[in-house]
């Protein structure tokens, strides 16, 4: 078995003995570093590779965001879910306006919002782990 083989049945062993509230955090971090990499875009002198960093990055962050939306409970009574809906949809909007206008503002924002919002969520995990 390739190195590549063992990694990707590695990934997804590890995805399926998570819990959900891991795979939420796995998600964020995800995103984090997907804008964190779109920011770095910013900084690219020449048109091509910035344009490109910046929308493949923009993109896959909007993409997890939009997933961190659809697993939201929206059963669960209460304004939770309510609020975080549309804090998400706040979020791929701003994505949106950072890669339609290669602009860095909107991204800084949702970034800033989102890194709260993991460590927040990470805190709960690990107040929830030790409680266990």
């Amino acid at each position: 078995m390739h190195a590549s083989q063992l990694a990707k049945a590695y990934k997804a062993a590890s995805v399926n003995t998570v819990s959900p509230g891991a795979i939420v955090l796995m998600l964020m971090d995800a995103a984090l570093v997907a804008m964190s990499n779109g920011l770095e875009g910013f900084s690219e002198s020449s048109p091509v590779p910035r344009n490109e960093c910046i929308h493949n990055n923009l993109t896959k962050a909007y993409q997890i965001v939009a997933v961190l939306q659809a697993a939201l409970d929206m059963e669960v009574e209460g304004e939770f879910a309510g609020q975080m809906y549309a804090l998400y949809d706040f979020m791929m909007a701003e994505l949106l306006r950072a890669n339609v206008n290669k602009i860095d503002e909107p991204l800084k924002v949702v970034l800033g919002l989102l890194q709260d919002i993991r460590d927040a969520w990470a805190e709960m995990l690990r107040q929830e782990m030790a409680g266990s």
